[in-house]
């Protein structure tokens, strides 16, 4: 190892500056996108707004100031204004600003009698459209005397099962709905109503019409897949449906002479694992066009990373002159924007070469000749990218953290191809720990991810550089019932969970207990949430794990069914297709519960106490088990965090996370 340079600590979390959601300019000339810090003395987190010309004769600038939270950046279509949200004027409410490119100060353009959840600027620039959820009548009316808003809700009454969702608890009684706002004035003109959501609104491109989504069947919270696209006047008026293949439906866009419209959706109901597939359709209605249905690639952002920011989802966007479709994919390891030309049959190409391996957020200039996008790959959490179309370059615009990862030796990561017993071509990696030496005995952690249907890919994981610095060899795979290697790979497991997955994790196994420089008898796993679910299998399976730290684990699939947000949706997740009153042997099978008896391996289990996802139940029943069992066993719960702690939590509980982790595995590794 370079003396000059140290290893990567848990602390190093203070000291990432994470980016996010970059917005190019309509001259193609700024990139604007947000960066978010987090102050350790608070251990509160804020984002501001950053600008960076596209030229890159000048650094990147900081936009806006100040301890609040600055996010969603979009362009005036004139490019002389940028409207953002912004919580500076209510810390638990965020509005509407305008703010002049300029320079002047930022105005509030709306107020805060509600949440926003996303807005577009109408193609003239006189108008917003956003999609709008009013406060509930009974927390209004609680917030007027100051008695009752102490002592808080009396009672909930729930008719729906859709009636909580991770991370943000449980949900409000009133719906989203469509509004427009007044670009001067911010007078706000409700469009919508009723007991139905309508979201992801977009405009027309003659400005006439407002495209929006929305499921209106009778039983919505059942009927996951009876999303349709709707158009509504945008003076308001009456909205229409419009005709389209049925199945779920999101991420709508427009054409650019407004005859089309594309949107992500799949080509069956109820099987969760299938492609997300680009469709078109006319905004006449008809039966449309699934112009990726030929290629099996799936349309969405399901890359694992730990640090914020990361490679979230955009619309697809069509090009200026309405022939080509540019969306993400997810892709064996690596999450690519990819080029969708409609003339003939669809010929589907990475958009550019040369940059990052993992795409998040992306949008185009006018002219569609320059392409920012969000970028990560596995020595770098995230940069704004730039694509020139004309020039045919990709290039950074920003270098965030550039000065803390040059102060570390990350390791060395390799990556590897290994064809299983039944001839499954499993894709890994390997990370070896600073000043690795071959020829010695390394103690080793197997890392499995969530999901199942999400990919380890060519992406940061400060947790796995974490464990390296540490001395251990982390190694990670894709099994089956990982997106990113077709449909059928993603399938494998449907109905039948735990059980190639299970022999693609081991198989993994096996291969790194050959590697001369393995210890085979300090052997450590960890995984979350679907990873947790794998590990608890395995500690009932085998002992050849010395240690174990399952993560918020599903452990019981009968359980699970209601106790998480997903509710019924379990039915689609693992396929069983029916409640576990009509399939108990079926859930119980590929429960990690039903083998707990026959576990020995020492297991840390870790929850949160908010997690509405997996249930903490989930994580207590393993622990109630191996204590009965008197295996060495701990629980830690981590209050007020949810599913998602690893990656958005707060930093001091992550920190403690990693650090009871890395405890773990000193003690019996």
């Amino acid at each position: 190892m370079d003396q000059q340079k140290r290893r990567l600590t848990a602390e190093d979390l203070y000291r990432f500056q994470t980016v996010s959601d970059p917005q190019i300019s309509p001259d193609g000339q700024h990139v604007i996108f947000c960066v978010q810090r987090v102050d350790p003395k608070t251990e509160k987190k804020y984002t501001n707004l950053w600008l960076a010309a596209t030229d890159g004769r000048h650094p990147p600038r900081q936009f806006t100031y100040g301890k609040q939270d600055d996010t969603h950046p979009r362009w005036s279509p004139d490019g002389t204004q940028i409207a953002f949200l912004s919580n500076r004027q209510d810390e638990k409410q965020a509005q509407i600003f305008l703010i002049p490119l300029h320079g002047g100060e930022a105005r509030p353009l709306t107020e805060p009698t509600g949440s926003i959840a996303t807005f577009a600027w109408s193609p003239d620039g006189a108008q917003l459209v956003c999609q709008f959820r009013a406060k509930d009548a009974a927390d209004l009316e609680r917030e007027k005397d100051e008695q009752k808003k102490k002592l808080g809700v009396v009672a909930r009454t729930i008719t729906r099962v859709d009636f909580r969702m991770d991370g943000s608890g449980y949900t409000p009684q009133e719906k989203w709905h469509i509004w427009t706002i007044d670009a001067t004035t911010g007078a706000a003109t409700q469009l919508t109503s009723g007991d139905h959501h309508e979201t992801e609104p977009c405009w027309a491109p003659d400005g006439q019409h407002i495209l929006f989504i929305s499921n209106r069947h009778a039983r919505s919270d059942f009927e996951h897949d009876a999303t349709e696209l709707h158009l509504i006047p945008a003076a308001g008026g009456e909205m229409q449906q419009i005709d389209a293949p049925y199945g779920r439906k999101f991420a709508p866009t427009f054409s650019p002479d407004g005859q089309h419209i594309a949107y992500l959706g799949r080509k069956q109901t109820g099987k969760w694992y299938q492609n997300a597939n680009i469709f078109v359709v006319s905004v006449h209605g008809g039966d449309g066009q699934n112009v990726s249905g030929a290629h099996d690639i799936h349309f969405n952002s399901v890359t694992n990373g730990d640090i914020g920011g990361g490679p979230d989802m955009s619309r697809p966007q069509w090009s200026a002159d309405g022939r080509t479709l540019y969306a993400i994919a997810t892709l064996r390891g690596d999450q690519p924007l990819m080029a969708v030309s409609l003339d003939g049959s669809a010929i589907i190409t990475p958009a550019f070469s040369g940059g990052p391996a993992v795409v998040g957020q992306f949008s185009l200039s006018a002219d569609g000749r320059k392409i920012t996008c969000w970028g990560g790959a596995p020595t770098d959490p995230g940069q704004v990218w730039l694509h020139d179309c004309d020039a045919g370059t990709t290039t950074p615009l920003t270098q965030f953290n550039a000065d803390l990862f040059a102060e570390l030796d990350l390791g060395q990561v390799s990556e590897t191809w290994l064809k299983t017993a039944d001839g499954y071509d499993l894709h890994g990696w390997v990370l070896t720990p600073p000043n690795f030496d071959p020829t010695q005995k390394y103690p080793s952690i197997l890392e499995i991810h969530g999901g199942p249907q999400t990919q380890y890919g060519r992406l940061f994981m400060h947790e796995f550089y974490y464990l390296a610095a540490h001395d251990y060899v982390v190694y990670w795979s894709n099994p089956r019932g990982s997106q990113g290697y077709g449909e059928a790979v993603a399938g494998a497991i449907y109905g039948r969970w735990g059980t190639v997955d299970y022999d693609d994790v081991m198989a993994w196994t096996d291969y790194m207990a050959q590697q001369p420089y393995i210890d085979t008898a300090r052997m450590g796993v960890t995984g979350g949430s679907y990873g947790g679910y794998m590990t608890i299998l395995i500690i009932g399976k085998t002992d050849r794990f010395k240690a174990a730290v399952a993560q918020r684990a599903v452990s019981n699939v009968i359980s699970f069914y209601g106790s998480s947000d997903l509710n019924w949706g379990a039915e689609h997740l693992m396929g069983a297709e029916v409640p576990p009153w009509d399939a108990l042997d079926a859930y119980w099978d590929m429960s990690p519960m039903k083998y707990i008896g026959r576990a020995a391996t020492p297991t840390l289990i870790i929850h949160s106490e908010q997690d509405l996802r997996c249930d903490k139940e989930q994580g207590e029943q393993v622990f109630i088990a191996l204590r009965r069992l008197g295996v060495d066993s701990e629980l830690i719960l981590f209050p007020e965090e949810s599913h998602g702690l690893s990656r958005g939590g707060r930093t001091d509980r992550r920190i403690a996370r990693l650090s009871h982790i890395l405890r773990w595995f000193k003690k019996h590794l």
